[in-house]
């Protein structure tokens, strides 16, 4: 998801979108320590995102306080 695609959606998606991607990011982790998880990039990526929906959301609460 694109920050662009993220400034659109509501509050509530973006927190959902977070809970989802948090359990991603643990399942690649077990994967990693298991040497199952092919594509490591991908946990870095995971956080990113994350880091960008709990930014966007700050955005939404500082503009309608």
């Amino acid at each position: 998801m694109k920050l662009d695609e993220m400034r659109e959606k509501t509050v509530d998606e973006l927190k959902s979108a977070i809970n989802d991607w948090k359990k991603d990011l643990f399942n690649y982790k077990l994967q990693l320590s298991t040497h199952k998880l092919e594509n490591t990039a991908l946990i870095s990526k995971t956080k990113k995102l994350i880091a960008q929906a709990k930014t966007v959301i700050k955005e939404k609460e500082v503009a309608h306080a």
